[in-house]
């Protein structure tokens, strides 16, 4: 059995066997990129690197995301800190080749740039830096500590206490305050508790968790483990949808490797804490991103919602309490674990501490993975962060919080990224995904789109979703065709309110929200799909009107 201080004594050995090397390459090898063939990419630098007889002096490492997909393949070589954009495997002999001198010029990609100076990386810290298939450089990164501390220095209810302190809020959607949620769980009193990590991530346009799960799976397990000590539990489930095989794979092989190290299973560390991970796999339902039709769908049922209460905190998984967070929250715990609660809260806002990794997707320039401080203004984020639209067009709107978010018009942007800010606005922020819009856009379309989405994903089981959203769609789509009357807005209205506040679940209590903030916003564009107002007859010449 080794301790905490004897894995980290062989994660020194590896490092120190990789700082042999003059240089490293770093391959960014996430689904993104592998999209783009980056496999063969590294396979053609490991070429360059025999062919040049630099076996010895140069190391070829594949990592998790980069952020930047909008310019990978991405290459980064350190100790020089230059990063190539757009690489291809007949660029690898040259790149090779000059290591250690002026980088190839044509290849560059800035780094001096908005997109990398205004991130804070706290989630995202090790992606694009380790090898997610290597435990040794999670460990040597700073990996298990957090959870070292919390079995040997730390009681569950202290553990608990450094996360009411650090102020992190659910980064699922609701922003639930978890040290509460944790605390609900650890006071239930069961022989049976469970921890679920909620991985089914489908919101068009969003790919936060399935990067974090590729890029840093140990900082799920880290942060999952530290859970269930701090709440009472021995099992925990991750569930992913079956869309995302790399990271499936590269969290089966994490599991291993814990298991192997004595960081998983039975008495962890040698501290008599037994804590076991299983992978569920999602067959891609987005109402099983709901934690009732989750833990329904993990116990082998068809997956939909249920009323609550109960809640899972009391009736959970087989009934027992179970604990439920999504793949970022899960990723926050261990940094929060090693740094202190009081660190965290000092970044973001009075009422959102921390930070949020958002998926910038759309008519934007810089497309890919950010993290920044919660508080920062939309302008901050769309205009310098994310560049702007790549064509020169204006910026129409931007919706935040996934399909059943809100479309914010470009004349809000000044407005802070926080839970609060944006439900005023009729938005959410939902897991993170960001989809901006120029000025061609159509906020009908857009509105009917989503629409389309919520219904075909609608679980079926209260008629106010499954009805509500097929005929909003139904009023949406005569407006897209020029068909819609005054009496259609009106029931679109009635509709969207009827949705809202008798869904059972979050589906349809939130699906609403792309209609509600285009009325809102750019109810003008509904208004031209109108139909032509019929003139009113002129009354007969010998009748009593005329």
């Amino acid at each position: 059995m080794m301790t905490y201080d004897e894995l980290t004594d062989a994660a020194a050995e590896e490092i120190a066997r990789q700082q042999g090397y003059h240089q490293c390459v770093r391959v960014c090898m996430a689904a993104g990129c592998l999209s783009q063939h980056h496999d063969a990419i590294k396979l053609a630098l490991e070429q360059a690197v025999k062919d040049q007889g630099r076996a010895g002096e140069v190391q070829i490492k594949g990592v998790g995301c980069m952020g930047l997909c909008a310019a990978g393949p991405l290459v980064m070589v350190e100790p020089e800190g230059v990063l190539y954009e757009r690489v291809s495997p007949e660029d690898a002999s040259e790149i090779i080749a000059v290591l250690g001198s002026e980088p190839v010029q044509r290849l560059v990609c800035p780094t001096d740039v908005p997109f990398f100076e205004r991130q804070v990386k706290i989630v995202l810290e090790n992606s694009g830096v380790i090898d997610p298939e290597s435990i040794e450089e999670y460990i040597a990164a700073g990996g298990y500590e957090g959870l070292n501390r919390a079995l040997t220095e730390l009681s569950p209810n202290e553990v608990i206490a450094e996360l009411v302190r650090s102020g992190l809020r659910g980064r699922g959607g609701a922003g639930y305050p978890t040290g509460l949620k944790w605390s609900t769980v650890a006071k239930a009193i069961s022989d049976t508790k469970y921890v679920v990590c909620n991985g089914d991530e489908g919101d068009p346009g969003a790919f936060m968790d399935r990067s974090v799960l590729e890029s840093d799976p140990h900082r799920i397990i880290e942060g999952m483990a530290i859970a269930g000590y701090a709440v009472g539990a021995n099992r925990g489930f991750i569930y992913v949808r079956a869309e995302y095989p790399l990271a499936i794979e590269r969290l089966k092989l994490a599991l291993r490797h814990a298991k192997r190290n004595a960081l998983l299973g039975n008495n962890i560390l040698g501290t008599g804490f037994d804590f076991n991970l299983e992978i569920r796999l999602g067959a891609g339902a987005y109402v099983c991103g709901e934690e009732t039709a989750l833990m329904a769908s993990i116990e082998g049922k068809r997956g939909m919602p249920r009323p609550r209460p109960p809640y899972p905190a009391d009736h959970g998984l087989w009934g027992a309490p179970t604990l439920v967070n999504n793949v970022e929250t899960f990723a926050s715990i261990a940094p929060i674990l090693r740094r202190g609660g009081d660190w965290y809260a000092s970044i973001g806002s009075e009422t959102s501490k921390g930070t949020k990794v958002f998926a910038l997707a759309g008519q934007i320039r810089n497309t890919g993975l950010i993290e920044v401080p919660m508080g920062i203004t939309l302008t901050e984020i769309v205009h310098e962060i994310g560049g702007g639209t790549p064509n020169g067009r204006q910026v129409k709107a931007v919706q935040t919080g996934g399909p059943t978010g809100g479309c914010i018009p470009e004349a809000y942007f000044d407005t802070p990224v926080d839970y609060e800010s944006l439900a005023k606005l009729g938005s959410i922020m939902g897991s993170g995904g960001m989809i901006v819009m120029d000025d061609s856009s159509s906020m009908v379309e857009v509105a009917r789109y989503f629409m389309e989405f919520c219904m075909t994903e609608s679980c079926g089981k209260c008629i106010p979703c499954r009805v509500g959203t097929a005929q909003m769609y139904r009023l949406l789509d005569k407006f897209s065709q020029g068909r819609a009357t005054t009496a259609d807005l009106d029931l679109l209205e009635q509709l969207c309110d009827l949705t809202l506040n008798a869904s059972l679940c979050g589906l349809g209590q939130s699906a609403p929200n792309p209609v509600l903030s285009t009325l809102r916003y750019f109810r003008d564009e509904y208004l031209a799909r109108l139909l032509p107002a019929e003139p009113a007859l002129a009354p007969a010449p010998d009748s009593p009107a005329a």
